[in-house]
């Protein structure tokens, strides 16, 4: 388990491998985000992009399950207090796999509870070939080893 104190500014992580299908495509969105380029392929064509493209919700939520089968998995995590700067960058396509970095921006300790620490984070979602196709600030909740120590 890696804990607040295990963790560097600048460290650096690049993991997962999530395969994006036409089917989770157009049953996220008729779901969730039921616009014509996410749900029917025809009117896809017609649109800005060309082709049916994954809702940036749906490609947040599979980025999110990246993080938490990744670095989530073995730290000690309390939650987070929320996200900046998400950008929808290239739209995700049927045949997509996904993978995430991420790079610890900034860490410091609570002041109002010393058992945990905040840890801010970058996290892009890029495909096979490379493209960064979504990215956010995370402000994450890391539990202590040593409470009351800085």
């Amino acid at each position: 388990m890696r804990y607040y104190e295990d963790l560097e500014v600048g460290d650096t992580r690049e993991f997962g491998e999530y395969h994006v299908t036409k089917e989770e495509i157009i049953e996220f969105a008729e779901k969730y985000d039921p616009q014509p380029f996410h749900v029917d392929e025809e009117a896809a064509e017609d649109s800005a992009f060309g082709e049916l493209v994954a809702s940036g919700w749906h490609t947040a939520s599979m980025c999110m399950r990246l993080l938490v089968d990744g670095p989530i998995q073995d730290r000690a995590s309390m939650g987070a207090r929320g996200v900046d700067e998400l950008r929808w960058k290239q739209p995700v396509k049927p045949g997509d796999t996904l993978s995430i970095r991420t790079e610890i921006l900034d860490k410091q300790v609570s002041e109002s509870d010393p058992r945990r620490g905040y840890v801010d984070s970058r996290l892009e979602g890029v495909t096979q070939d490379g493209d960064v196709v979504i990215s956010w600030i995370a402000h994450g909740m890391i539990a202590r080893r040593n409470p009351g120590e800085e």
